[in-house]
């Protein structure tokens, strides 16, 4: 029968295959199908003399075509066909499928459409069918029954996509169904309809099944929906981020059923790749991605589009060119606006209680690198990229001048200090991680370092170290590269140098050929012209002395090891070789001693250097303090006992020609010696064995009796000995006066230095403490006689206070025993000391010198002076001591006694504590608890832990409130503002401490207000408490009615625009007066202002990220819904700053800074407003109205500003007239002072078309607004009339009627003549008052 139809099929004609074919019964077709197909006896041909015999334009053969369709789609479904067979029937089926009546299309996709929805699909192999017969279904033009009604090809193939979309689908044949749509022709409807039912499923199936959806997607994406696409897939991996993060760090249990972290990143990295690889092949898709993640970050939702699985994402599409710099542009800016974000958040309780805090993209970015080491290839290189890209746009940068704008020794702040922070924990992460890109990373430092000398790079070095630090063996790989940064040491600047060396010292210790190489490029540059490279030797060579101790008490096995010049053979499992390490160090400072007679730059390098290497390395002490230093000091010093002055001070100048040089900084020798010799004494000492003391103590005893000497003879010189008294020249201009200076400052740090090295041997002795005095009083006198000549010759010295040479130890000691020593014993010999207040001062002054330094510099000079831990200890020693000195003698009763010239005790005790208390927050924020801990000599021995640091910061802070009560409401005339200024910024400095939500912070709230309310005094103490109170309103709510309330004050002091109106004054707070209202109280109110404005307009960019969402017609229409509250926030700040404008624009303000700023914020305001008016437009087209807040705040704009600012313009150019012409008048020759006064004229005016510009703006809009919300709100603003804002109508018309009159009494000689020009004059006149 089947041969039968074979054979008929082969004819010409098909009339004798159609009646064969009628003949048969579908049973026996349907066999015949069967048979030829599970036998796999190439059922093809059987169906195509099928379809021949059954033609679709008879009814009949349409009907068995239908069957044979049904059938056979059975039979592939089926599953018992061979997969050749499959395919064979398949594509004969699709070749006849557009043949096929609209009737028959429709039958058939609505069986695959009930198979989808009833779940009955076996293979899904049957599918590829479906689109041929959407696409045929499509091309239908005739009318098919749907329902009750009828619906054309197109339409209905829509309605069964909509069906199938609806219907659930079956998790294995998802894949199977994305694939069949990509060959259906579809809508951009119909598309989203399919895209957005696939994205639902992701959640739905195995973690292993998700790439090969998403891979579909992709490829459907090629049709459109790209945007809703990309959207999707990254929303689908943050959630699921998101949850498995959430279930990590829950019940452990839950690990049991979870997926593996490994798995779900191994899947992440899988699609990345897939998503990259489509970016490659459709440019749309990369254009469509970043447009969207731009787009989330411009309009304040970047947390809905960055996620760690997104950034992984753009860094890999980083790796295509096309795209590579818009990456990393967007991860700049969504980095550093992040950090902005932030930092807004932390300074006002008025956002932190409207917006959630969201986890920052510093945390999402070292997520992404914990989670490359997944196999995440693709990503690492971009994280390296990203990295050093941070950290060259936001390292610190060199301003004029030479200062660095952010060092590095201070803790992170700013957003750019933090994503530069950010750039550098990135590398060192990737550095941990991934072996293979180590090289790479270490070399870009030091390229960086290397190649980036003339700018600040201390973040690369810091980078560097923690990089060394980490793993010193590992980067023995990169040994060439380190090696090779080692020959540009010469060309370095200084700092440069020590902090490299410091950096890779480490290395040195594992790495034998890395030291051989140094040692001969520091020989190197000993020896080279540059004096910046001699001194990069020195830095080398004591940075090496410090680090290869030399132990005595090793064991030989420990020291087996061959020694030669520079050969050393370091055995890194010994901590140390003690014999090889001394011959190294003693070859070093044998190359150390040239320097002995090099420039005093050089030399004082070592002096300062030498304390520590004796200190780290005290076998070396015998060598350097016989053969370096005690030698050195005998060539200045004077041996004959009876010769005055001990020392050869002309010995330690040069002079070249016309010029002087210090050749020998003699006081930094004395006083690397009197530190030596001060370790030596309390620790080497101790440590000696008996039989090598005899040995030992030759050098000990010749410095000490060389110091006593120099002691004994400077008290008995006199100032004429040194040639210096008060008739010698100090003159900059002469080679004499610098000479005199040279040798003034050497007998001072000589002075300075026996100070020091009497007090600490002196052992509280009264002689000793004479001695001290009478070597101060020889300070005392050169300091003066400096200090005049100085100040006479207007020079540069006049502002420069010279250094100190004592040790910040020494310092605080010292302070300790004259202020805080009780015991019996040394109340005698103190008494000499506490006698001379100039002493007393003087120690005191240096305190505070030395915490000036560690606030500039971020370091001390003298011992331990890098040493954090000491400088702390030593810091709340001093810190102590003043803070009992100023609470104990309060400045009122010191100054009641004799009058002194110079600050008192008391005052400089109070600027030394302001300092103290703002660089323990800038260096030790982690020891705050400590530093109070420490001040609190109550409860000292009590050692309460359990106080925290808000309590004990509160003690402090009333203490110092109560010394501004006091000082405040003593009678004096004399007030002292200065002090009172330093209390102010004492306690900003303690409220800092403070914590946000405690009640301690409300109680100085109250105590601020009411200090403001009670007391009115001078401009810069009434700016400092107004910046208190400001700083801390924030922190507890929004300080808008507190600038209503100060610019009522404002106005009340300062009067009305219009001098006819009387204002009342409020008096809210006392402080502003008629000295402080403008200019001081006036900015600090319109900075206060800015800032508020900026929050409000950061609100309302949030409001617009959410305007796109689905989701917000239902959120405006509920009342108590996140977005309405943020709405009418926003509104109400507005609303009240409103009002604080509303009284500031009607203030006779004075000409300057005042006005300027003012034109400023209001134009800020106006452009708010407008964003706001842009916003609501936007909201109109979802929720159909606006709010009645906004209206209010649209007539309160127009009744209590807008004719208000126009007032205010006039006003400002009046007076702005006023002082153009008083210029002109007074200085009527000098035309530059009239030139200047006019440029000044215009600056300030410039404010002026921006503000009348801003208002049009936000009218403009209002008017859009009026016709969307169907709401008039224009009824509220009243259009000005002085909108040409440079022509005044009633000054115009009196000028013109002036001309007039000249015009007729210029024409009594010539009547004819002078009508003329008359008539003429007139003309443009009367045009001009048309245009009024």
């Amino acid at each position: 029968m089947d041969q039968k139809i074979i054979s008929l099929a082969t004819e010409k004609t098909s009339e004798k295959l159609q009646e064969f074919l009628q003949c048969l019964k579908d049973d026996e077709l349907t066999g015949l199908l069967q048979k030829h197909a599970v036998k796999g006896k190439s059922p093809g041909t059987l169906l195509k003399g099928i379809f021949k015999g059954s033609p679709c334009s008879e009814e009949a053969g349409a009907l068995r075509r239908l069957k044979v369709y049904k059938y056979c789609i059975l039979l592939v479904e089926s599953g018992d066909l061979h997969r050749e067979v499959a395919s064979e029937i398949t594509g004969l089926l699709m070749l006849e499928t557009h043949s096929l009546p609209g009737s028959s299309l429709v039958e058939l996709a609505n069986g695959f459409v009930d198979v989808v929805r009833d779940g009955s699909l076996v293979n899904g192999k049957s599918l590829e069918l479906l689109p041929i017969i959407l696409t045929a279904l499509a091309t239908k033009k005739e009318n098919l029954a749907y329902g009750k009604g009828e619906l054309n090809g197109e339409e209905y193939k829509k309605q069964l996509i909509n069906t199938l979309c609806s219907s659930r689908w079956d998790q294995q044949f998802v894949i199977q169904l994305t694939s069949m749509f990509r060959d259906v022709p579809l809508s951009i409807e119909e598309l989203e309809f399919v895209v957005e039912k696939v994205l639902r499923m992701l959640s739905k199936l195995d973690l292993q099944e998700i790439p090969p959806l998403v891979y579909q997607l992709l490829l459907l994406s090629s049709k459109g929906s790209r945007t809703k696409v990309l959207e999707g897939i990254i929303a689908f991996f943050s959630q699921l981020d998101k949850s498995h993060k959430e279930e990590q760090s829950g019940d452990e249990l839950l690990d049991l059923v979870t997926v593996p972290s490994g798995e779900l990143r191994h899947v992440e990295g899988t699609i990345i790749l897939h998503i990259v690889f489509a970016i490659k092949l459709d440019r749309e898709l990369g254009r469509e991605l970043m447009k969207l993640l731009k787009t989330g970050q411009q309009q304040g939702d970047a947390n809905k589009t960055i996620c760690p699985f997104s950034i992984a994402l753009l860094l890999s599409v980083a790796r295509i060119q096309r795209f590579e710099e818009q990456v990393f542009d967007l991860l700049k800016t969504s980095i550093l606006k992040s950090f902005r974000d932030l930092q807004l958040l932390h300074g006002s309780k008025f956002l932190q209680s409207l917006v959630p805090q969201k986890c920052c993209i510093s945390t999402m970015i070292l997520e992404v690198v914990k989670n490359s080491v997944h196999s995440w290839d693709h990503v690492t290189q971009g994280l390296v990229e990203l990295g050093f890209i941070l950290m060259d746009s936001y390292g610190p940068k060199k301003i004029i001048g030479g200062k660095v704008t952010e060092a590095s020794f201070a803790p992170s702040k700013t957003p750019s200090q933090q994503a530069c922070r950010l750039g550098a924990n990135i590398l060192l992460e990737t550095f941990k991680i991934h072996e293979m890109i180590r090289k790479e990373i270490v070399e870009q430092v030091l390229n960086r370092v290397v190649s980036k000398a003339s700018s600040p790079i201390s973040h690369f070095l810091d980078l560097l170290s923690s990089i060394i630090i980490y793993a010193p063996l590992v980067l023995q790989s990169c040994s060439s590269k380190v090696t090779e940064a080692f020959d540009y040491l010469s060309f370095l600047p200084l700092h440069t140098v020590q902090g490299l060396l410091k950096a890779v010292q480490p290395l040195l210790k594992v790495s034998m050929s890395m030291r051989d190489s140094l040692i001969l490029v520091l020989r190197k540059a000993m020896f080279a012209n540059q004096l910046n490279a001699r001194k990069s030797a020195v830095a080398g060579f004591l940075l090496l002395l410090k680090n290869f101790k030399v132990l005595g008490s090793l064991s030989s096995s420990q020291c087996s090891q061959s020694i030669g010049a520079t050969q050393v053979h370091v055995d890194v499992h010994s901590r140390y070789n003690a014999v090889a390490n001394e011959a190294f160090c003693l070859e070093i400072l044998d190359s150390l001693r040239r320097c002995l007679g090099q420039q005093a730059d050089v030399r004082l390098m070592l002096y300062e250097g030498f304390y520590d290497v004796l200190r780290r390395n005290s076998q070396l002490a015998n060598t350097v303090m016989h053969t370096l230093l005690t030698q050195q000091l005998k060539q200045y010093y004077e041996p004959k006992h009876d010769l005055l002055p001990p020392l050869k001070l002309e010995a330690c100048i040069l002079a070249q020609r016309d010029q002087i040089f210090l050749q020998e900084p003699l006081a930094h020798l004395l006083c690397c010696i009197q530190h030596c010799l001060a370790w030596y004494r309390n620790k080497a000492m101790p440590l000696q064995e008996e039989e090598e003391e005899e040995e030992e103590e030759g050098f000990q005893q010749d410095l000490e009796d060389m110091m006593e000497s120099i002691t004994n003879r400077m008290i008995k010189s006199e100032l004429e000995d040194f040639e210096l008294d008060k008739s010698a020249d100090f003159s900059q201009a002469t080679s004499v006066g610098i000479k005199n200076n040279i040798y003034a400052l050497l007998v001072m740090g000589v002075c300075e230095v026996l100070i020091e090295y009497n007090f600490n041997i002196g052992n509280f002795s009264k002689n000793k403490f004479e001695e001290i005095l009478s070597l101060f009083k020889c300070y005392s006198r050169l300091s003066d006689i400096l200090k005049e000549k100085a100040g006479k010759g207007k020079s540069t010295m006049a502002n420069k206070t010279v250094r100190s040479f004592l040790s910040m130890k020494f310092v605080s000691t010292l302070l300790v025993a004259l202020f805080r020593d009780s015991s019996q014993s040394h109340e005698e010999s103190l008494s000499v000391l506490r006698s001379n207040n100039e002493f007393m001062r003087y120690a005191v002054s240096v305190a505070l010198q030395k915490v000036q330094q560690l606030e500039e510099t971020g370091q001390v000079d003298g011992p331990d002076g890098q040493n954090m831990d000491r400088i702390f200890q030593n810091l709340c020693e001093i810190t102590r001591v003043l803070l009992w000195r100023y609470t104990s003698i309060p400045t009122a009763v010191e100054e009641s006694g004799k009058k002194e010239k110079g600050k008192t005790i008391s005052l400089l005790c109070l600027e030394g504590l302001q300092k103290i208390f703002h660089t323990v927050q800038q260096f030790f924020p982690s020891k705050i608890h400590q530093f109070l801990q420490a001040l609190d000599i109550t409860n000292e021995d009590e050692g309460e832990e359990d106080i925290n640091i808000t309590q004990r910061a509160t003690f402090q802070i009333r203490q110092f409130q109560r010394s501004l009560v006091n000082l405040l409401s003593s009678q004096d005339d004399d007030f002292n503002s200065k002090e009172a200024l330093l209390l102010v910024t004492i306690l900003s400095s303690l409220s800092k401490l403070l914590d946000p939500s405690s009640p301690q912070l409300i109680q100085m709230l109250s105590w601020t207000i009411k200090m403001c309310k009670e007391n009115s005094l001078d401009a810069s103490f009434c700016k400092g408490l107004m910046s208190l109170l400001f700083s801390l309103h924030v922190l507890c709510k929004s300080p808008v009615s507190l600038l209503r309330d100060l610019s009522q004050d404002i106005h009340g002091q300062l009067g009305d625009l219009d001098q006819d109106i009387e204002v009342e004054k409020p008096n809210h707070f006392a402080m502003v007066n008629l000295r402080t209202a403008a200019p001081t109280v006036c900015l600090q109110v319109l900075s206060q202002a800015e800032k508020v404005l900026e929050e409000v307009d950061w609100l309302i960019t949030k409001l617009k990220g959410h305007v796109g969402r689905e989701s917000l017609a239902e959120e405006a229409s509920q009342e108590g819904s996140p977005q309405q509250a943020l709405e009418k926030a926003a509104i109400l700040q507005l609303g009240t700053l409103l009002t604080a404008f509303h009284e500031l624009v009607q203030t006779a303000l004075p000409s300057g800074s005042c006005v300027d700023g003012l034109l400023r914020n209001l134009s800020r305001v106006y452009t708010i407003l407008t964003a706001l008016v842009k916003y609501y437009l936007q909201v109109c087209r979802s929720s159909g109205g606006i709010p009645n807040r906004m209206e209010k705040l649209v007539k309160l704009s127009g009744s209590h500003l807008t004719p208000q600012c126009y007032a205010f313009i006039s006003y400002v150019q009046n007076i702005q007239n006023e002082s153009l012409s008083f210029a002109g008048e007074k200085k009527k020759e000098k035309i530059a002072a009239v030139s200047t006064a006019m440029a000044r004229v215009l600056r300030e005016t410039k404010p002026i078309p921006n503000l009348i510009f801003a208002i049009e703006q936000y009218e403009k809009f209002l008017i859009h607004l009026s016709k969307k919300s169907k709401v008039n709100l224009m009824q509220y603003m009243k259009l000005s009339t002085s909108r040409d804002f440079r022509i005044n109508g009633d000054i115009l018309d009196t000028a013109l009627q002036e001309q007039e009159i000249d015009a007729e009494n210029e024409g009594v000689a010539d009547q004819t003549a002078a009508s003329e020009p008359r008539k003429d004059s007139q003309e443009p006149a009367k045009k001009k008052r048309k245009k009024k």
